[in-house]
């Protein structure tokens, strides 16, 4: 049985790499790589539940489009979040920004009746950041290298000004994570320490299914984590 999917990003975000060809720059935004995935998950038994390239909802108010997407989001299994350099506005609180809302949604537990008029719950979401290269095909806004340790190492900046509070909460909260110190006294993590899964965008599409049904591994441990629900 395929996994339903839900898709969370900033539609209009034009700071990523220009995956559309030459002839098109500064007008690639996070949708053309929403697009990629659609297509991709097209050919496979998964159902996609984001938004559709066409598919108009300006015309409608906030509450209408919420709406929406909560019944989109209520009935998926996993939350793939597309983190690009320009998706957060610093300036409007979070609560006010679809991304956040969509994956605090996502990852509560929502009573509802189904059409029998039966109270069902809706489970935990799997979360799954797949992070976008910025116009100049660089992700060191979010994946840094630092010397904190002889041998060096590479890790998320999970203080990151780009992401969100939410974002964060679900970074390196596993309760009991593995690490151990390194020979300069900083932490090394070892293992899935983190609940919201990350992966850059050019190792994602090489291999979708392979990181969907690590996130679902994740979940299926979610009592191991201090998830991170609210904004």
């Amino acid at each position: 049985m395929g996994h339903k999917i839900f898709l969370s990003y900033k539609y209009a975000d034009n700071n990523v790499q220009n995956i559309l060809g030459t002839g098109y720059w500064g007008l690639c935004t996070a949708r053309a790589y929403a697009d990629e995935i659609e297509d991709a998950l097209s050919s496979t038994d998964d159902i996609y539940k984001g938004e559709s390239d066409g598919e108009d909802l300006s015309q409608l108010t906030d509450a209408i489009i919420w709406e929406k997407l909560k019944n989109r989001i209520y009935d998926s299994t996993i939350t793939l979040v597309l983190m690009s350099k320009g998706m957060k506005e610093s300036w409007k609180a979070e609560k006010n920004q679809w991304i956040p809302q969509e994956i605090s949604y996502s990852l509560k537990e929502m009573p509802r009746k189904n059409k029998n008029g039966d109270n069902v719950v809706s489970r935990t979401n799997a979360l799954l950041a797949v992070i976008l290269p910025d116009q100049s095909g660089d992700y060191s806004y979010f994946t840094v290298n630092k010397t904190c340790c002889s041998t060096g190492c590479r890790t998320l900046d999970r203080y990151c000004s780009y992401i969100f509070d939410i974002m964060k909460g679900n970074l390196f909260n596993q309760k009991q994570p593995i690490s151990k110190t390194c020979d300069t006294g900083s932490t090394i993590y070892y293992g899935q320490h983190s609940y919201m899964l990350c992966v850059k965008w050019e190792d994602f599409k090489t291999n979708m299914s392979s990181y969907i049904e690590t996130a679902y591994e994740i979940q299926a441990n979610k009592d191991d984590y201090n998830i991170q629900k609210v904004i």
